[in-house]
């Protein structure tokens, strides 16, 4: 599927989302959010992907949504008709990732300036690195507007006072790439040049690892923070369950036995 505002390449069992407006800092208009949900939807209901990584072109990875095209009353950006789907009478989801629903992990390799919705793939990705270029904000009290989902998000990634550091300082102080590493918000900070070079090592690791057992992991956690501890492990049991039911499940302690690399068939 050809796409305007978005880069998306399957390379093996990765998908690669490239945020591509550039010259906008790859703010996020209408039509962007729409090509992201078309992305989301083929790489999830694609067999041969097993994991995504969002990345942007150029010197920002994502700037929020795009003031030009909010519309003068405030509502949702969306090429739809106002509240005509369900989406629009949730919390206002933008570019994030349909977290929630799907199975694949995905993998945010933030480049450079990250700020109001741009912080959505930070706070929701499985696994975030960042260039040594990157940084991170959020403008929305200097704009006029109430920090919503963005910050509120943040506070359950940081520390409490450091979320509203950085909800209430606005656009007048950003946090480094290096100090978003010491407070746990990304994993691992790259030298610039190799940044998309070490998502996509992190990306074959995780893919030489059973599919099924990755995506039942990754359930297993998400669900389980929303639930008291003893409901968690229950809810992480039983994906363990359905899982021993697979062909894969059977592969890997043959091919350990066999001393040779398992061959998954992810079912």
């Amino acid at each position: 599927m050809p796409f305007d505002t978005i880069d998306y390449v399957v390379d093996g069992h990765t998908a690669t989302i490239t945020l591509n407006r550039p010259d906008a800092l790859n703010a996020l208009s209408p039509h962007m959010i729409t090509e992201l949900r078309a992305a989301y939807d083929e790489a999830e209901n694609d067999d041969a992907v097993w994991l995504l990584i969002v990345t942007g072109a150029g010197r920002a990875f994502c700037t929020g949504a795009d003031v030009k095209a909010i519309p003068g009353d405030g509502k949702v950006i969306n090429e739809r008709p106002y509240l005509s789907t369900y989406e629009q009478w949730e919390a206002p989801q933008e570019g994030t990732p349909p977290f929630r629903t799907m199975t694949k992990p995905v993998l945010t390799a933030v480049n450079g300036v990250c700020c109001g919705a741009g912080l959505d793939w930070v706070t929701t990705g499985d696994i975030v690195i960042a260039s040594d270029r990157a940084s991170f904000f959020d403008p929305h009290v200097s704009i006029g507007l109430v920090a919503g989902r963005e910050v509120v998000r943040l506070a359950r990634v940081l520390p409490r006072t450091v979320a509203l550091r950085m909800a209430l300082m606005g656009k007048h102080e950003r946090m480094s790439a290096q100090r978003a590493y010491e407070l746990g918000m990304v994993t691992e900070v790259v030298a610039h040049d190799r940044l998309l070079e070490r998502a996509h090592e992190l990306a074959g690791i995780v893919n030489s690892n059973a599919p099924l057992a990755v995506r039942g992991t990754r359930l297993a956690i998400l669900k389980g923070l929303n639930v008291p501890l003893h409901e968690a492990e229950m809810l992480a049991e039983s994906f363990r369950e359905r899982v021993t039911r697979t062909e894969d499940a059977l592969e890997g302690p043959k091919a350990f036995i066999e001393k040779r690399a398992p061959d998954w068939q992810c079912r």
